[in-house]
């Protein structure tokens, strides 16, 4: 890797740190610069404005987040119907080893949801909807067998196991004594991971099979 690369990818690291902890709203270019020793004429330089390094940060987390998904999806191609509530699960795995090893990815993300970084509008149609619409597509031979309850909108299952496990990786979840319980307790996210299975359980299977 040449200085140039090195220093770009210093710079790619430091700012999605530091997006991921206070917004883009909050974050300056000069305080990217200043993190990394640099000047802003030479932070421009190197990644463009505030604006372009935002859009190359997201684009990077998009891409590690889709390499995620594909991995656990290309493992259970081709999908037979049957299977289906199985990769799901296995989604579910995925995606909260993820948030724990990338916290700062749903960090990102949860800051669009507060009103963050408003004049950049299209990020959740370009990134995350065609994902959600991959693994609706996937699914749906499995919904049309009834080998998932097809009365549910699985849209909201999708976004519920989303909910759950950001929640949980954010420490939002209290132990028996009322402090946090943080994401790499192994025991907690045992348990954790223990609750996600059921709750998809509940919501993926069909009533005549509960019955």
């Amino acid at each position: 890797m040449t200085f140039a690369a090195d220093q770009r990818e210093k710079l790619l690291e430091i700012a999605t740190r530091m997006f991921a902890a206070l917004g883009y709203d909050g974050t300056s270019l000069r305080q990217i610069a200043e993190a990394a020793g640099l000047d802003v004429a030479t932070v421009t330089t190197q990644v463009g404005h505030k604006r372009d390094l935002y859009l190359t940060v997201m684009e990077r987390a998009h891409q590690a987040d889709r390499a995620a998904i594909e991995e656990v999806m290309n493992q259970f191609a081709p999908l037979s119907p049957a299977d289906a509530p199985r990769m799901i699960h296995a989604l579910a795995d995925s995606y909260l080893d993820f948030c724990v090893s990338n916290p700062q990815i749903p960090a990102l993300w949860a800051h669009r949801s507060l009103a963050d970084a408003q004049d950049i509008t299209d990020l959740e149609r370009r990134y995350v909807w065609p994902l959600h619409v991959q693994i609706r597509k996937s699914i749906q031979p499995a919904l049309d067998a009834g080998h998932i309850d097809d009365t549910a909108d699985f849209r909201y299952v999708l976004w519920t196991m989303i909910w759950c496990v950001e929640g949980f990786c954010y420490g939002d979840v209290l132990d028996d004594e009322g402090n946090r319980i943080e994401p790499d307790d192994q025991q907690g996210r045992n348990d954790f991971r223990r609750y996600l299975h059921i709750l998809l359980d509940r919501l993926l299977t069909p009533p005549q099979k509960i019955a």
